[in-house]
């Protein structure tokens, strides 16, 4: 059997492949790529909390596709990973993302204003993908002129096939882009401090000595590109469940507190980041084979969180499920900082969605995915829905 994440078929539905490597070969190796890969929960778990061993630092992406021209704390291994981490944390627990609320819920309630009387959208182009941007460019600084622009940099950046060329070479382009104008950035608010992340950064100090210019850019890098499609996948793939689980959207209609359930058994049954690379110091060995040191190991999120060994029933959708161990922002050190963000967004959403068009369906013959290795969700999602004043 072969694995392939650029496989348009395993995009589209990654899970059969999963289940065949978790059963059969759950130490899978690809000659041809030269990577290899855990599907387990147990053994992705593992490896997470291992970051000795699996370092970050040889690049979370698999080899070939463009990267962050800067180094960024996804790309970093301690002490320097958890020096930055520690500093920029603070802006997104809990407390101080819950005081974005009130924004994201005006936003959201904008865009779905600008469509709800039509009967029918692409929930992508006119939801999922704008509102992500929209927050993220609020707390970098983006001026909204160029949010759009940025939304299309972010997706050439993360839609890279390494046996497409011109694909790594847009996304090369587009992170180079995407550094010039956060450059100008961060010149111009070393001059003139807003209220926004950049400001903070340029303030903020690690052992008595400011970040540089690189860290600065490396993190608004990694914000813009990794906070807003995860999101977007999120939202995609969330209301794809409860279009294709009526009795479970039902459930939430009916009860609406279980919207934060609903919200981590999207996160599990999704994923919107199907897997992370990591890079051997040391050799490996697990079931009856030696990882040797300096190979690329993809741990498998999407596959961890369909695993029937942690998971009753794990391709069904359950809200009340509320899967306090799944691993869709990671786990370990490298815990995505933007998880409380993420949620906050996506629980807005569907409060707003099940409250203004409560009986979407989705027409899935028209779904296009996108085309990238470790991320998973939809292009283009139409939806067809009751119109609403």
């Amino acid at each position: 059997m072969r694995f392939d994440p650029y496989d348009p078929s395993t995009q589209r539905d990654p899970y059969p492949v999963y289940r065949a490597l978790r059963d059969e070969q759950p130490l899978y190796k690809d000659e041809e790529r030269g990577f290899w890969a855990l599907s387990r929960f147990e053994d992705v778990l593992w490896a997470a909390h291992e970051p000795g061993r699996f370092c970050s630092s040889g690049g979370v992406a698999l080899e070939g596709q463009a990267r962050s021209p800067f180094p960024n704390i996804i790309t970093m291994d301690d002490p320097r990973h958890g020096a930055l981490r520690k500093l920029v944390a603070r802006g997104f627990t809990n407390k101080p993302v819950a005081a974005f609320e009130d924004r994201v819920r005006l936003l959201t309630t904008e865009l779905i204003d600008s469509f709800a009387e039509d009967g029918s959208v692409d929930l992508v182009k006119a939801l999922s993908g704008p509102l992500p941007m929209m927050v993220v460019g609020d707390l970098i600084g983006v001026a909204p002129e160029n949010r759009e622009q940025f939304r299309k940099w972010s997706d050439t950046i993360v839609h890279q096939d390494v046996d497409h060329p011109q694909t790594v070479d847009a996304g090369r382009a587009a992170a180079a882009a995407v550094v010039e104008h956060f450059a100008e950035i961060v010149r111009a608010r070393r001059s003139r401090p807003k209220d926004d992340l950049v400001s903070a950064l340029l303030e903020a100090t690690v052992d008595g000595e400011h970040l540089t210019d690189e860290e600065i850019l490396g993190f608004c890098f990694l914000l813009v590109v990794a906070g807003t499609e995860t999101t977007t996948n999120l939202i995609g793939t969330g209301a794809l469940a409860l279009a294709a689980f009526p009795d479970e959207r039902a459930e939430v209609l009916r009860q609406s507190d279980l919207l934060p359930s609903a919200v981590e058994e999207m996160l599990r049954w999704g994923s919107p980041v199907q897997g992370s690379a990591r890079t051997t110091t040391e050799p490996i060995e697990r079931h009856g084979a030696t990882v040797p040191a300096g190979d690329k190991v993809l741990l498998l999120w999407g596959s961890a969180n369909h695993d029937d060994r942690q998971f009753t029933d794990p391709e069904c959708f359950q809200v009340r499920r509320a899967p306090e161990r799944h691993v869709a922002f990671g786990h370990g050190v490298h815990f995505c900082l933007g998880a409380a963000l993420a949620r906050l967004e996506t629980r807005v959403v569907f409060a707003e969605l099940l409250t203004r068009i409560p009986d979407w369906h989705v027409d899935e013959s028209a779904i296009t995915w996108i085309h990238a290795s470790t991320v998973r969700g939809p292009a283009t999602l139409p939806i067809e829905f009751t119109p609403q004043a």
